[in-house]
């Protein structure tokens, strides 16, 4: 016959002082604290084994910069507003620095990939034709600034502060492949590289490029953009600005009282062309801008002394929009189908076919 060792260890235990059990409690609680010290190296040491060197970020990025053939020597001067400099930077190093300033490296590779032609297309267009505008005085022999009154660009050094250590390297290397993948690819109509213009996200359509600006152009016409709506984080916002402030922004007298706001036309896209207020016509553009709305497609309401503008979309809305293209890489479209969806009648070209105007 069998002893009942647990019955009687149980008979013990409960025979035991107070102070009697409380030891022998911690006796068991340290000796399986230790237990667990021993057993996490172990456990850590096995797991470290089991993963693939793949699953391990990279501390440095892995990918390098490539050039197109006979583009090496081509050089951007950019002028850097936070210190007031002049740089000379490399073509792709360059579109690397506006694509990682331009569009959030999560986005689809060929989104990216998409962005990095355009950006291409922007600084060899200003370099073809010599054009300096909107720059600085100070700003010397610099063809572009690194804002985003041209394109925003951010250096090396500016990535690794904005990404943080173990993201850096993860982030630089997607961004070197899509650029590597598009390497001296540009944008041209009519055996020109165009004035390629991005932005973030439409209304639903992107805007046909005097409607905005002053000059029609053949490759910047209106198209559906119906994925920002479905994806943009920036598709509709709220702004409120007290009456008072609009007077001023806009340059109008106080004393007159009443704004009387008054949209006097639209274009197809639903973008105000022209509004009136207080008397004063000014176009979207100029009112948009003025109070440092995110697009011309705006409504409002009066709220107590304040407007509240209600918009659709963010940015000018001409070109390629960001998050559409985005929407479009989502849906399984490549880069070329992506601009030339954007960019009506365009052709892609390399770079060293429009090089010597450079």
């Amino acid at each position: 016959m069998r002893k009942r060792h647990g019955k009687t260890n149980r008979t013990a235990y409960r025979k035991m002082t107070h102070n009697q059990r409380k030891w022998i409690t911690g006796i068991f609680g340290a000796s399986a604290l230790l237990a667990v010290i021993l057993l996490i190296p172990l456990f850590l040491v096995n797991r470290f084994e089991e993963w693939n060197a793949s699953q391990i970020l990279p501390l440095r990025p892995q990918e390098t910069l490539q050039s197109a053939p006979g583009s090496e020597s081509l050089i951007v001067p950019v002028f850097l507003s936070g210190k007031e400099e002049v740089a000379n930077i490399p073509i792709e190093e360059y579109v690397r620095g506006v694509l990682a300033a331009e569009m959030p490296a999560e986005f689809e590779h060929e989104a990216l990939k998409a962005q990095a032609i355009a950006a291409r297309t922007y600084i060899v267009r200003r370099l073809a034709d010599g054009d300096r505008s909107s720059m600085p005085p100070e700003a010397g022999a610099a063809v572009v600034t690194d804002t985003v009154l041209h394109q925003a660009y951010l250096s090396e050094q500016d990535l690794r502060e904005q990404w943080g250590f173990f993201a850096y390297a993860r982030n630089m290397d997607k961004l070197t492949r899509a650029v590597n993948e598009t390497q001296g690819l540009i944008l041209t109509y009519e055996g020109k590289p165009i004035h390629a213009t991005f932005f973030s996200t439409s209304n639903g359509y992107t805007e046909d490029s005097e409607k905005y600006w002053s000059e029609p152009l053949p490759y910047l016409r209106s198209v559906k953009s119906q994925w920002d709506k479905i994806y943009s984080p920036k598709y509709k916002s709220t702004t409120r600005i007290s009456r008072k402030e609009v007077f001023q922004r806009l340059g109008l007298s106080e004393a007159k009282g009443n704004l009387n706001l008054k949209v006097l036309e639209k274009s197809p896209s639903g973008r105000v062309l022209k509004i009136e207020v207080g008397g004063r016509t000014f176009t979207g553009r100029e009112f948009r801008e003025k109070l440092g709305l995110p697009s011309t497609d705006f409504g409002w309401t009066v709220k107590g002394q304040s407007l509240e503008f209600t918009t659709l979309g963010f940015g000018h809305g001409v070109g390629m929009s960001q998050w559409g293209a985005n929407g479009l890489a989502k849906q399984g479209k490549d880069a070329k189908e992506i601009l030339q969806y954007y960019y009506t009648g365009v052709d892609i070209v390399p770079l060293k076919d429009v090089l010597p105007k450079v």
